[in-house]
């Protein structure tokens, strides 16, 4: 629920205080943005922990390119994976390359000390490094850098060994470094907090021993044996050198270091920065006895291992001189809500730096004009705007602003805190009477009441567009619209504490000022229902150089559901940092100190919502009504004090009117060629803009519309020297150029291609010849032999492959003794019939017992079968033509005809298209099975019992359904978590699967029985998976980001190892043709499709250029592989490494896992084919023979296993 509070007078009163600038150390508040609020990633908590990060772009240090790097607990950053911490604690340099910004025994542990990280190419952090880079090395040409890591360790604790009432009052360091790149150099960037820097040295092994700053190569290999390579130390072993980095510098900037740390071709050695002087500072008062204490009283505190934030300033009434001004709350007579629409904000952050307006005068507002001093220039607005001349308003116009709100709040004693993640934060500010609306959505009832007492967490919204009164400005006058405040909230008498950072990121192009608040910490608990009221308070704003700080007590009573009052208070402390022109002289006029006074505040509970009446004041015996809001004039129009009460009302800039009433006025119909030509004019209240026309884009000088660059496709018009189209390819890159290839089958520089003879062993079948051809190759079966080339059969026909029943049957048939009749099989031996498909026939008998009985289609007996010699059981003919009993498939869904077909998982049902030959038939594409509200991943096909197999994860389960029809079913449901690729055994009657959340592989029977983790160690996203059953191999891939890989073992898990680990991206699928005894995958990262042969090592790219490969699978020659960005399956000749074909479904969704459904299972056998390889219970194959294993459930099944099974 939101909270409404009433309006309520702002005065601030001015007091004349002896202000001594000085150039002041850095803040935390003063550092690049970290935490939560910037996006930052969090080191693990503990005591020498490190976190690998992989980088966008690579950092140079020293003489190498590292794509990589290492953040660590103890306050550096390393090149390599650091050893232990023993290893070079007291025994600097290290072995590892190390970036220390303050190196020492540390620890996070405790939860209060905290390691912040990130990537970081955002314009304002590149602008803010690239401003010390520039300003440390004034001589050398400007950079800019193009992308920064930003690392951040804040209120870290040395690491000693826990005692009682550890935490109480331990000191804690805050620092920050910042790796700066661009394609030939890195920098690093140091920033030590004055306030933020408590303890110069650590223990280690009983002594102390002072931390390190500096820049360590590591060990650098001779020819013969490694030696230490350079150490770039930048403090000493006197801890006076560790205080000095908060006072000194070598930036021009107090307590900033910078460093040239790897440049590229060439490096000599870390460079430093070459401004060691600090500006000139005025000479400071002698601080007094009494300064000294409360200094000492403002410094932050720990109380049990938590942060305790710095009291408030006192001010006593020898330093300030307050004027109490009485106001009555401002009631207005029609309140309203007023409803602002949300936009997406991109904002560019400026901020000065030495130059002249002829080369800067774009960064001033259009409503600005710059001015050349000694020491630079100064953008200062122009009459009828304020701001700080970076960016401007008119006087008089209702200012709006926009924003998010992030953060974790406790209320009261809770466990749990409640979650801000992007609530929207909306402002309107009516600036010509002083009225402020401030309102945050979506804020749930648990916490909604106990903000009640919060009503300045809006009141910077205020202070920045309070009324003016002559000789005072308010906020935005003074820094414009970039700046950062954080407040530190103390509740009494609990002791609660909330910290509220807002970063204001200035006007976008909608005119609306950009803010993003963080809210962090503890706040008493205020039951539902009750009220609040604010009781009068006065905050002092302290203004200084870039910073301005306030503080105030504040008293406040609760109106509890029951009737009873309860008066609290809580204690306010913020700071507003900011960056301003120091060369101009509006500055030297500013108050150095203003007072704002509120009387009283009246807060209804309706939804989070505060307005408030803003004014900067002194008091006068009558009160302008210019001064009080009470004026009448137009929401648009500015108030103009005369004599007395008297005053006029003045429309805005870009409104025209009386003042009581203000209208519009339109620039672009007044003046048509306001924006020049090649310009369009866009009106707007108060104002308008100008953009170019198509073609056309803003010149140097930010106005004027120029033609934009033509570029011209060579490729396209015929101007490109590349070979011939049939050898070459040409392909434009962008502006006016392209690149030049040779198409598959020819090598060269793309303008001069030759053909490739790619008769390589391996190419065809073993039985064919293989023919070169200009940019490709045929391959043709040798006499007596028949086929494609690719796969050869002796014989005049193809050899069909045999089926189960014949396999079982020649199986013993081969196991003949010799009789006086010729070869027979042993004595007493069955020997199963089979029919003229090669199933099972239904009825079987044994030839020397005289024994007969049923068998269903796998060649099982049915129990209570069995008849005595003389007589038939009545078996019924299986023969594999009738569907199951039960419901069949939805009308709209076909069973799968006879040959071979492709079958691929959508959001919901599994497809599938008949294959005529290796062609796609694709108007012959339908559903096989429609399973709603599903998201199916894995697909896998079982070729004896015409089964389809799947995985889905939304109820994560694995089911199967006959493609001849029949409802699914339900194999397993339990112990999943996020089951993906799947892989059928069909030999051995097992499945494998891969799961991405327990990070392991699994095995199965194919009723979901006899279930075994095979893999679960070394595995982080393991997806896709594969089966060679006639030669007991598994094959799967990870795609890991951090360390992708493709690897192998036995179906029993055993000989584990990885085939593929270099130049992988995001290897999603994975395929195994055993006619080639080729692996093949497609990777989304790299963008190829590649093949190898697992027993050989080799390795050849099919095909780049792919969007986003998900599943693959092999039939013949050809590749067809699902993609995310096409939609589509797309068949691949992997022979060309061309695409032949591509198949878009009717339903444009994500295409997930795909499989081949073979129309004859393939030929091969392996030692489970048969009876199960001997096993009771899992038989997996190997390539020499299989494994007897126990499922995991192996007590409840009676199971023991041995070494050799079981």
């Amino acid at each position: 629920q939101p909270v409404r509070h009433s309006p309520t007078r702002w005065l601030v009163c001015a007091s004349f205080l002896g202000f001594v600038a000085s150039v002041q150390s850095i803040t935390r508040g003063e550092l690049f943005p970290f935490g939560p609020s910037a996006r930052d990633q969090l080191l693990e908590a503990g005591n020498d922990l490190t976190r690998r990060l992989q980088l966008d772009k690579p950092v140079l240090f020293y003489d190498g390119t590292f794509d990589s790097i290492f953040i660590n607990t103890n306050g550096f950053v390393a090149t390599a994976e650091p050893t232990g911490e023993s290893t070079y604690l007291g025994n600097m340099p290290p072995k590892f390359g190390m970036i220390a910004a303050l190196q020492g025994d540390l620890d996070t542990s405790d939860g209060v000390g905290k390691v912040f990280f990130r990537q970081d190419s955002s314009p304002d952090v590149l602008f803010r490094a690239a401003q010390y880079i520039n300003g440390a090395f004034p001589e050398d040409d400007e950079v800019n850098p193009t992308n920064a890591v930003v690392i951040t360790w804040v209120d870290v604790a040395t690491h000693e060994p826990p005692s009682r009432g550890d935490g109480i009052d331990k000191k804690r360091n805050t620092f920050q470094l910042v790796i700066a790149s661009l394609e030939t150099a890195s920098y690093a960037i140091v920033l030590y907090a004055r306030d933020g820097m408590q303890f110069s040295s650590t223990p280690i092994q009983g002594r102390s021993a002072v931390m390190h700053t500096g820049f360590s190569k590591g060990l650098v290999q001779g020819f013969l044996f490694s030696s230490p390579g350079p150490y770039y130390r930048t403090s000493t072993d006197d801890e006076a050198s560790i205080r000095a980095l908060a006072e000194e510098t070598n930036s021009g900037h107090r307590g900033i270091w910078v460093y040239e740390i790897g440049t590229s071709p060439y490096f000599t050695n870390v460079a430093p920065g070459e401004v060691t002087d600090l500006p000139s500072e005025a000479t400071p008062q002698a601080p007094t006895e009494r300064d000294d204490e409360e200094t000492d009283a403002r410094r932050t505190v720990y109380t049990n291992g938590q942060k305790a934030q710095d009291p408030p300033y006192e001010t006593e009434g020898a330093q300030i001189e307050v004027h109490q001004i009485q106001y009555q709350p401002l009631h207005p007579d029609n309140p309203e809500v007023l409803v602002v629409d949300d936009t997406d904000i991109n904002v560019d952050v400026f901020s000065y730096k030495l130059g002249t307006c002829a080369n800067n005068r774009n960064k001033c507002s259009q409503f600005a004009d710059c001015k050349d001093h000694s020491s630079g220039y100064c953008c200062n607005c122009r009459p009828g705007f304020y701001g700080n001349g970076i960016q401007c308003v008119a006087e008089g116009k209702p200012q709006r602003m926009n924003g998010k709100v992030y953060g974790k709040v406790y209320v009261g004693d809770s466990a749990s805190p409640v979650e801000f993640t992007s609530n929207d934060l909306h402002s309107y500010v009516v600036v010509n009477d002083g009225r402020s609306y401030v309102a945050i959505s979506d804020i749930p009832n648990t916490i909604g009441p106990s903000l009640l007492p919060l009503s300045a967490l809006g009141g910077v919204i205020g202070w920045a567009f309070a009324l003016e009164q002559p000789g005072f400005r308010n906020g935005f006058s003074i820094i414009g619209g970039e700046f950062t405040r954080q407040a530190e909230v103390t509740f009494l008498p609990g002791n609660e504490k909330l910290t509220i950072r807002q970063e204001f990121k200035g006007i976008d192009e909608h005119d609306h000022l950009v803010v993003s608040t963080t809210l962090e910490g503890q706040v008493p608990e205020v039951p539902l229902g009750s009220t609040v009221k604010i009781g009068p308070y006065s905050e002092v704003y302290q203004y200084s150089n870039n910073l301005i700080t306030s503080s105030s007590t504040r008293v406040y009573e609760v109106s509890l559901p029951d009737g009873s009052t309860a008066t609290r208070t809580y204690q306010w402390r913020q700071t507003i940092t900011f960056q301003s022109c120091q060369h101009g002289e509006s500055l030297r006029d500013m108050k150095p100190t203003q007072m704002l006074s509120v009387d009283q505040v009246f807060i209804i509970f309706v939804f989070l919502f505060w307005s408030a009446h803003t004014s900067f004041l002194e008091w006068q015996p009558e009160e302008n009504p210019c001064f009080t809001g009470r004026h009448g004039c137009d929401t648009n129009a500015v108030c103009r004090p005369g004599e007395g009460n008297q005053f006029t009302c003045e429309c805005a800039a870009g409104f025209n009117g009386d003042g009581r009433t203000c209208y519009d006025i339109d620039e672009c119909r007044e003046n048509p060629q306001i924006c020049g030509s090649h310009a369009i004019c866009n009106n707007q209240p108060g104002t308008f803009r100008c953009e170019c026309e198509d073609g056309y884009q803003f010149g140097n000088d930010g106005q004027t519309c120029v033609e934009v660059y033509r570029p011209v496709d060579a490729c396209e018009e015929g101007t490109h020297n590349c070979d011939i189209p049939e050898r070459a390819q040409c392909s434009y890159t962008g502006g006016s150029a392209y690149i030049c290839s040779c198409l598959p089958g020819f090598i060269g520089d793309g303008r001069v291609c030759q053909d490739i003879d790619e008769c390589q062993p391996g190419r065809c079948h073993q039985d064919a010849v293989c023919y070169n051809t200009q940019g490709s190759f045929t391959c043709q079966c040798r006499p007596g032999y028949n086929g494609d080339g690719f796969s050869c059969f002796p014989g005049t026909f193809f050899e069909r492959t045999k089926t189960r029943c014949q396999n079982h049957r020649d199986s013993i048939q081969g196991a003949t003794v010799s009789g006086p009749r010729g070869p027979r099989p042993p004595l007493g031996q069955f020997v199963p019939t089979c029919d003229e498909n090669g199933g099972y026939k239904p009825t079987q008998c044994h030839g020397s017992t005289g024994y007969c009985w049923c068998v269903d289609r796998n060649g099982q007996e049915i129990h209570g079968t069995r008849i005595g010699p003389g007589s038939g059981p009545m078996c019924i003919e299986h023969g594999g033509v009738s569907p199951p009993v039960g419901p069949t498939t939805r009308p709209d869904v076909n069973p799968l005809p006879q040959g071979t077909h492709l079958l691929f998982a959508q959001s919901g049902r599994i497809d599938h298209i008949p294959l005529e030959g290796y062609d796609m038939k694709k108007d012959g594409a339908k559903a096989v099975l429609h399973l709603p509200e599903k998201v199916i991943i894995g697909v896998a096909y079982d070729c004896v019992e015409k089964m389809v197999y799947w995985t889905e994860i939304t109820s994560p389960s694995i089911s199967k359904a006959s493609i001849q029809g029949g409802e699914p079913t339900a194999v397993i449901r339990s112990d999943l978590d996020s089951p993906e690729g799947i892989a059928i055994d069909h030999l051995g009657r097992t499945m494998f699967w891969t799961d991405s959340v327990r990070d392991h592989i699994e095995v199965a029977s194919l009723d979901g029985s006899q279930r075994r983790v095979i893999i679960d160690s070394d595995l982080v996203n393991p997806r896709a998976i594969i089966t060679d059953p006639p030669n007991g191999n598994l094959y799967w891939a990870d795609w890991n980001r951090d360390a992708p890989k493709i690897e192998t073992s036995y179906m029993d898990g055993s000989n584990r190892r990885v085939l593929v680990k270099d130049d992988l991206g995001l290897p999603n699928g994975l395929t195994y043709d055993s006619q080639s005894s080729l692996l093949c995958w497609a990777d989304a990262g790299t963008h190829k499709m590649e093949c190898t042969h697992p027993g050989q090592g080799d390795r050849r790219m099919v095909m780049e250029g792919l969007q986003y490969p998900f599943g693959i699978t092999s039939f013949g020659k050809n590749i067809y592989y699902t993609d995310w960005r096409r939609d589509a399956v797309v068949a691949v000749d992997r022979h060309s490494g061309k695409e032949s074909d591509e198949f878009q479904p009717q339903k444009r969704t994500k295409i997930y896992g795909i499989a081949t459904a073979y129309a004859q299972c393939p030929s091969g056998q392996n030692y489970c084919a048969v009876n199960n390889g001997g096993c009771i219970h899992l038989c997996l194959a190997t390539p020499n023979g299989r494994s007897c294993k126990c499922p995991s459930n192996a007590v409840a099944v009676g199971c023991v296993e041995r070494d050799s099974g079981y």
